[in-house]
């Protein structure tokens, strides 16, 4: 979800708590219609850019090689759509009906068992991570201790139920690949949330100035969520399917070979790779699968990189709890997770 709208939900609940003022209520009004419309016109713009692309592309390409482009494009498109859908839902069900202030209710006092329980927790509170860093402020605003809360926020996007099934579709016959995914984003949750309990500092985020919109009603804020989720996240599936399809058919195949062949250099092409595209982690497998000539462990590095750490969470995690935030908790996450996907990756792959 964008990280500029006024006020935060979970379950229907605002978040009051937090630091910065709450604007007049037209102004908010305003700009919460603003980013919706832009987020609209976006996605629009994508979807009207990849059915166009085929004219674009014809001067570029050859027949085979279009054809090529095309089906790899709408084959990612068309197999991620519905678990996008299945997860925004989800995530709208989750904003809609469970109160902000359960899981600091039943999280122990200590981080050592605090970080634990609520990375475990992202698998019965799933969400998609354009809410993650929100959630995350409002559970640190709610009184979670913030590793805890940066833990929940690596793992609810991580490791849900929807994320899983659709690992296991993208990748069939592949039951590792899933179990891999699974285990090497929980992991990095429990790490980097343990590692900031030690080294991180509250005066790093000072502040949480995310606000979202919210709904009148539950039903209105699950209609929000879903919609809101629904058009940024699809345009970044967008973006990810244009740009798996183009590398697979524009760049040249002996230098994909090239680098693939390069243990070291394709996970770490991969894991910026994620970084870079942003896809939603309902949606990343299927780009991840299309990527053939690289080791399953470089992919599960893609798989794991992605739904913790991209340019998108990045932007997001500024605008809520600051630079000094950001610049430290982004690179750690980072290595975190390219470090725990190769170690899982080299035991069950």
């Amino acid at each position: 979800m964008p990280y500029h709208r006024a006020v935060a939900h979970w379950g229907g609940f605002s978040i009051s708590q937090l630091e910065t003022p709450a604007r007049p209520e037209p102004e908010a009004g305003a700009r919460a219609r603003a980013g919706r419309l832009l987020d609209a016109r976006l996605l629009l713009l994508l979807v009207l850019v990849a059915v166009g692309s085929r004219s674009l592309l014809a001067d570029l390409l050859d027949g085979p090689a279009l054809r090529t482009w095309s089906t790899i494009f709408v084959s990612i498109t068309v197999q991620a759509l519905p678990f996008l859908v299945l997860g925004v839902l989800l995530s709208g069900a989750i904003a809609a009906l469970v109160r902000p202030g359960w899981l600091a209710s039943v999280l122990p006092s200590r981080d050592l068992l605090a970080v634990p329980t609520a990375s475990l927790a992202g698998v019965a509170l799933p969400g998609c991570e354009c809410a993650s860093v929100p959630i995350a402020a409002r559970l640190r605003a709610g009184g979670v201790q913030p590793a805890a809360a940066m833990a929940f926020m690596l793992a609810a996007p991580a490791i849900n139920p929807v994320v899983v099934v659709s690992t296991a579709v993208a990748f069939p016959g592949r039951p590792g690949m899933v179990v891999a995914r699974f285990l090497a984003s929980l992991l990095t949750s429990v790490v980097v949330g343990l590692v900031w309990s030690r080294l991180g500092r509250e005066e790093w985020m000072d502040r949480a100035r995310s606000r979202l919109v919210e709904g009148d009603s539950r039903w209105a804020s699950f209609a929000r969520t879903a919609r809101e989720d629904f058009l940024q996240a699809g345009g970044w599936l967008v973006v990810g399917a244009l740009a798996a399809a183009t590398l697979q058919t524009l760049v040249p195949r002996t230098f994909l070979d090239a680098v693939a062949g390069n243990h070291l250099l394709a996970i770490l092409c991969l894991g910026l790779l994620a970084v870079a595209l942003a896809i939603c982690s309902e949606a990343d497998a299927f780009v991840a699968a299309s990527l053939r000539q690289f080791p399953l462990d470089a992919r599960l590095v893609f798989l794991v990189v992605g739904p913790v750490v991209d340019v998108k969470l990045i932007a997001m995690q500024v605008g809520v709890f600051g630079r000094r935030f950001a610049v430290r908790f982004a690179p750690l996450t980072f290595a975190v997770a390219v470090a725990s996907a190769v170690l899982v990756g080299r035991w069950l792959l």
